[in-house]
């Protein structure tokens, strides 16, 4: 499988190194020109591209951005393509936004309206990236840790599921976008180690209220 991946921040480089570890190839992109990737490309060993190269290149793109930015992701850009939404809202990077900070909406649900013609699917969003690669195991390892994901398109979780798996990880799928609210920043399973029968027990225990910055 190829994945494309829109930023080169922690999240981009983190994940790369791991994909490429599993075998996957990984063409990696940012917004400010393949000129400052070289580096990058070199200690990581994956391809790199303009987000326009990255976004043909993969059949799963990993959205590894501000939150702030996704306005800058063209929507025919990723039309048909399978969007694995690792973003989080953080007031302070991000500024204020009032859907958020009054519950109205999930961050998922933001980008996937944007991206109307894509199946978005959240995931990745509730690990630090510093352990990814440190907790990733191997299928039927007793230190497996489990992750969330939420979406809308069956298919596209399955899919989402399926490289979880690969990658070294247990997934837990709570539900759709709208309810992906249960693992964003702020609440219990939110960057914390869980195996499936805790992150299940904590995601089903989280009440909706609102999280103060």
């Amino acid at each position: 499988m190829k994945i494309g991946i829109l930023g080169a921040g922690a999240v981009g480089q983190a994940f790369a190194e791991l994909a490429l570890n599993r075998g996957f190839e990984v063409m990696i992109s940012n917004s400010r020109g393949l000129e400052t990737l070289g580096e990058l490309a070199e200690s990581i060993g994956c391809k790199i591209g303009t987000k326009e190269e990255a976004a043909a290149f993969g059949e799963i793109i990993l959205l590894a951005i501000p939150l702030k930015a996704y306005r800058t992701i063209p929507v025919e850009l990723l039309a048909g393509k399978i969007v694995l939404d690792a973003t989080n809202y953080f007031p302070a990077r991000d500024g204020p936004m009032e859907i958020f900070d009054q519950g109205l909406m999930s961050t998922s649900e933001l980008i996937a309206n944007h991206l109307s013609l894509s199946c978005v699917v959240k995931g990745f969003s509730a690990i630090p990236m510093k352990e990814l690669a440190k907790d990733a195991q191997s299928t039927g390892s007793l230190l497996r840790r489990a992750l969330p994901i939420a979406g809308d398109d069956l298919d596209a979780k399955q899919k989402v599921l399926r490289l979880h798996d690969r990658l070294g990880f247990d997934v837990l799928d709570t539900g759709s976008l709208a309810d992906s609210w249960r693992f964003e920043r702020g609440r219990p399973a939110f960057c914390v180690f869980f195996q499936l029968a805790g992150l299940e027990k904590v995601l089903a225990d989280t009440p909706k209220i609102l999280v103060s910055h």
